[in-house]
């Protein structure tokens, strides 16, 4: 997969779990313990997103 097309895929991906987010946060109860778990998705999500768009130095 070209390096634009991984980085695109990711950030969509990255907004879908955004809204997954505010969505169980919007509930009146929300589930703790699956927010925690999306927002880790979310940050492993934007350190790959960082890392493919750092310049590799060699």
């Amino acid at each position: 997969m070209p390096l634009n097309a991984r980085i695109a895929s990711l950030e969509e991906r990255h907004a879908a779990l955004e809204r997954r987010i505010l969505d169980e946060d919007s509930r009146p109860r929300p589930n703790d313990i699956e927010l925690a778990r999306l927002k880790r998705e979310k940050l492993r999500l934007k350190e790959e997103m960082e890392k493919l768009r750092t310049p590799r130095m060699h």
